[in-house]
């Protein structure tokens, strides 16, 4: 079975991005990579992929009691469904405000496990000032964001996960179809 994890955008979602989100143009409208400085290799369009479920989480960062790190694999997409972008409008001032975040420590976690990609269906891993400063150190270590992604419910488990970025140069975002195989 094939799942469209992918965000689909309209004029208005646009219009809404474009009046809360300074950077929500092209490269970062929607599902999309934060790619910062580095090339998306090919070789991670398609990956083994997990998407954890934890919707039950509130109040604080996810952390890593909250998933199965023994399941997370080098080379892996991970996903984590969060249940927001069910609950909140993208392109909303609160969709970007307040969203859930992954914990420093998960992150780190994942990197030292040596994933592909890390995906989140909000508008990112972490929040305010340390959104884009997280993008950078997981882009450094060869581990690339995608925010934005939706359908996560259906997909909770392991699956592969085939991600296409556009080829644009010379920008910090790009983006994305993400389709699950489940």
């Amino acid at each position: 079975m094939l799942v469209d994890i992918t965000l689909k955008i309209t004029p208005k979602m646009t219009k809404d991005a474009q009046g809360n989100l300074k950077k929500a143009l092209v490269g970062h409208l929607g599902t999309h990579f934060d790619v910062m400085n580095k090339e998306f290799p090919l070789e991670y369009t398609r990956r083994q992929g997990i998407v954890f479920d934890v919707t039950a989480v509130a109040e604080r960062d996810i952390g890593i009691e909250d998933i199965a790190m023994d399941s997370v694999e080098k080379g892996m997409f991970v996903a984590f469904y969060t249940g927001y972008i069910e609950k909140v409008a993208y392109g909303s001032k609160e969709y970007f405000a307040s969203h859930p975040a992954l914990s420093p420590k998960l992150i780190d976690a994942l990197l030292e496990k040596e994933v592909s990609i890390i995906g989140i269906d909000c508008a990112g891993v972490r929040n305010g000032q340390e959104h884009t400063p997280m993008d950078q150190h997981c882009a450094d270590h060869s581990v690339f964001i995608v925010e934005n992604l939706c359908n996560l419910k259906e997909v909770v488990g392991n699956c592969v996960i085939n991600t296409y970025p556009m080829n644009y140069a010379e920008m910090t975002g790009l983006p994305c179809r993400v389709v699950a195989e489940k």
